[in-house]
């Protein structure tokens, strides 16, 4: 069974940090673009960060770049989400995705269908 599992979510204070780990089960990750997407209540979902198959290319959606940092090992089937200086408006539930598509910048395009999608976490930041 073809599977992602996220984890890691939770509250967490403005200013403080999580991390965010997806674990792929049933494929190997390795050959697949991967994104963290989320979605805060009353809005669509957004690509947040993604990462090539190979982990040499990355895209940041602008309201996180500096504060985020997605990264990946294949070895471990796992791509992680380090999230820092959090803000109240990061609070979504967060997805992991997985794709065979060759750019990142398609990756995170919300538009672009994804054949794998995690249950999300939900990420709360409030003090």
């Amino acid at each position: 069974q073809l599977r992602l599992v996220e984890s890691g979510g939770g509250l967490m204070q403005p200013g403080g940090s999580l991390r965010l780990s997806c674990t792929a089960s049933g494929f190997t990750l390795g050959y697949y673009a991967m994104g963290w997407f989320r979605q805060a209540p009353g809005k669509e979902r957004e690509g947040v960060a993604c990462i090539n198959a190979g982990g040499e290319s990355t895209y940041y959606t602008d309201s996180i770049k500096g504060r985020f940092t997605i990264s990946r090992d294949n070895d471990m089937n796992t791509v992680d989400l380090q999230m820092n200086s959090l803000k109240p408006e990061d609070t979504a539930v967060y997805y992991c995705a997985a794709d065979p598509l060759p750019t990142v910048q398609a990756m995170c395009d919300i538009s672009s269908p994804k054949p794998f999608w995690g249950q999300g976490t939900q990420v709360t930041v409030s003090s």
